[in-house]
């Protein structure tokens, strides 16, 4: 019987992300290329003889009730195989929260999985994506990690070839970004066909293994809106490229900045120069991780 599972939860950054439209369920249709990256949240999940859930976390502005993804996540898979048991889900943040990073939907992921492992539920990764989808559109490619395609709200998921491995350097200024607001004023926008991100470019580009290629197409939508509503994302961006990131870009809906390297000593002088330099006024969080490539288990 398992009693305790330690559990990493990955991030995801967007290398291009496109917004189709607005659907009459009032979710959009999008076509995102996601990458899952190495800074992760930690989970330890505890089997108790106490019915419930009980969530702890090191983030005390973090609800430990309904409202934290995670508690659903459980709650879903408890109340449909009416397990009598209860779990303790101690939580430890290090993926910057409100960042467009799916740090809320990741740690979802880890529980479901950490729940069907813990209680043999037998339960396959796609009926785990099929089930995590009703709790948030990017739970399904959080359960599935590495380089995909994402279209529809989300949830149709194609996988890629493992992207080239790099640095990458993640920093999020101090602000959060509402997501709904974001989509809201994309929505009164009028967005030229240059907007546009070419998608099925950066597709071809990654089967090559063209990082500089890759590089070369990002582009994300939603830029256009918190981009100009917070000039601090386009600074961020600057000073990575000006210490010699391939390209950056904002993450999602913002505010997380990224930028890719091939060169650790740039990227370590990037990083010092934005964590602890005359840039570290712009970031508020920052981190040097890399890609983290997996293969999906049907």
């Amino acid at each position: 019987m398992i009693t305790h599972l330690r559990l990493k939860a990955y991030g995801k950054i967007n290398l291009a992300l496109d917004v189709l439209g607005r659907r009459q369920d009032g979710y959009h249709e999008v076509r995102m290329i996601m990458q899952t990256v190495g800074l992760h949240d930690r989970i330890d999940l505890y089997r108790t003889s106490e019915p419930g859930i009980r969530i702890e976390t090191n983030l005390f502005y973090l609800p430990t009730n309904e409202q934290n993804l995670a508690y659903r996540a459980a709650k879903l898979l408890m109340d449909e195989f009416h397990i009598r048991q209860g779990v303790a889900i101690h939580l430890r943040k290090f993926i910057p929260v409100s960042a467009g990073m799916a740090g809320g939907s990741t740690d979802a992921a880890s529980v479901l999985f950490g729940v069907n492992k813990m209680f043999g539920l037998g339960l396959t990764t796609r009926d785990l994506m099929e089930r995590g989808v009703t709790l948030g559109a990017d739970i399904p490619y959080c359960l599935m990690r590495g380089t995909a395609l994402s279209e529809g709200i989300g949830e149709k998921l194609s996988e890629l070839p493992p992207m080239p491995q790099c640095q990458v350097l993640i920093a999020k200024p101090g602000i959060s970004v509402s997501t709904k607001t974001v989509y809201e004023r994309l929505d009164a926008m009028e967005l030229a066909p240059e907007d546009h991100p070419d998608i099925d470019g950066m597709v071809d580009a990654i089967r090559r293994r063209d990082l500089m290629e890759v590089a070369g197409k990002f582009g994300n939508v939603l830029e256009l809106v918190t981009g100009e509503t917070y000039p601090v994302i386009a600074k961020i961006e600057q000073v990575m490229r000006d210490y010699g990131a391939v390209n950056a870009m904002m993450s999602g809906s913002g505010p997380t900045v990224f930028g890719l390297f091939t060169n650790p000593r740039a990227a370590q002088s990037a990083y010092e120069a934005l964590r602890f330099g005359q840039a570290s006024e712009l970031a508020r969080q920052v981190y040097l991780t890399n890609f983290f490539n997996v293969r999906i288990n049907q």
